[in-house]
């Protein structure tokens, strides 16, 4: 079977996407849920491209999101931002400093949302179908829902063995 060439640094295995609900207790392992989505981005005054996008959600790190752009070189970019910044972007304007994230409606594209990023290596305003952002988002709300995110964070003694290699 050929590589997947969008899988990121995970020892070239994909995380397996979900399929609808499970039912959530604070001892069932939730699963990672990941999906590629192809972004448009602002190129130019008139000129816009695509980008293969992994969003990847771990249920290990219940509060962020991974989002990865794939430009087409070895080399990929990664930025991690808020489950909530992204899920409180597809409802109104949100976020500050280096991801901005608002919901708009393209008479092409119909439900979008738009990420703008900075940082110090330059910037870019990239557009998404909002249905497919949700669709995803969603997936991770049913794995990991909203509240329980602290029944999937390492424990207190999870950390110490860790940080201390108690066994």
């Amino acid at each position: 079977m050929p590589r997947d060439h969008l899988s990121a640094a995970t020892g070239g295995v994909p995380y397996r996407a979900t399929q609808g609900a499970r039912p959530q207790s604070p001892c069932r392992p939730a699963l990672p849920v990941e999906d590629v989505l192809t972004l448009r981005i602002a190129l130019g005054r008139d000129r816009v491209g695509t980008v293969p996008t992994r969003f990847r959600y771990q249920p290990e790190r219940p509060y962020e999101v991974l989002v990865t752009f794939h430009l087409g070189r070895p080399d990929e970019v990664d930025w991690v931002f808020s489950r909530d910044l992204l899920r409180d972007g597809l409802r109104g304007l949100t976020g500050q400093g280096d991801v901005r994230l608002w919901p708009a409606h393209c008479p092409c594209h119909g439900a979008t949302l738009h990420l703008a990023l900075e940082s110090p290596y330059g910037s870019a305003l990239l557009e998404a179908s909002a249905p497919g952002v949700r669709d995803w988002l969603d997936r991770t709300y049913a794995e990991v829902p909203e509240g329980t995110e602290p029944d999937c964070a390492p424990t207190d003694e999870q950390l110490s063995a860790f940080l201390f290699g108690d066994a």
